[in-house]
Formats: C-alpha cells, structure tokens, sequence
C-alpha cells in the first residue's frame, strides 16, 4: 500500500532540493529520516517534514508499520515564482524571480521475502 504526503508553496528553489530528493528515494524510511536530519541544508528541514507528515499517515490512517515503509518517491515539482525587481542605475531595473516548490513524498510497504 501507498501512502504519501504533499507540502506545497515551499519558499525553496526547486534545483537546491532535487539532488536531496534524489538521494533518499529507495531508503527505508527511517533511513532517510536520519539523513534529513543530520543535513544541514534548508531543503532537508522542509524534506523532513514532509517525510514525517507521510509516516504519520502511513500510521494512523493507513495503519502500517513505519519500519517497513521505505520511501517509494520523492519528487520536488516548481510551485509559482514571485517576480520582483531591482532597481540599477539610469533608472533601470533588474528582475528578480524568487521560486517556489511543492514536495511530494510517497512511501511504500516492503513486501516480504519468500523463502
């Protein structure tokens, strides 16, 4: 079974969380819990929680053990961009685009091993 859970509107740029997300696809889930919260990166707090948000739903709602969740997909989708300005000199401006993201994290059960 499937469990998963979404955090949107992250104020995150989506290329600083990927590489993050990429990492801890395939791990067990706590596993991957211990890597977010040993990394010092501001995606991995936002990763985290969104990673304890899905094993809390995996526990309560869907009544699974989390320590046979592994994190099926991690996916980090752009959310929508802010467009600012900075001014510059003989009147002139610079834009500024300050992204978003949103973050889905989905945990699967480990089927077991047939001997």
């Amino acid at each position: 079974m499937e469990v998963k859970a979404v955090t949107k509107y992250v104020r995150l740029a989506p290329s600083k969380a990927r590489d993050l997300a990429r990492s801890i696809q395939g791990l067990g889930a706590e596993a991957a819990l211990n890597l977010t919260q040993h990394s010092r990166r501001k995606a991995a707090v936002q990763l985290g929680k969104t990673l304890k948000s899905a094993l809390a739903n995996a526990e309560h709602n869907a009544e699974l053990a989390p320590e046979n969740m592994y994190v099926k997909e991690a996916v980090i989708e752009p959310g929508p961009t802010l467009k600012r300005f900075w001014p510059r000199s003989r009147g002139m401006v610079s834009p500024i685009k300050r992204r978003s993201c949103h973050i889905r994290v989905i945990l699967a059960e480990r089927a077991e091993r047939s001997r």
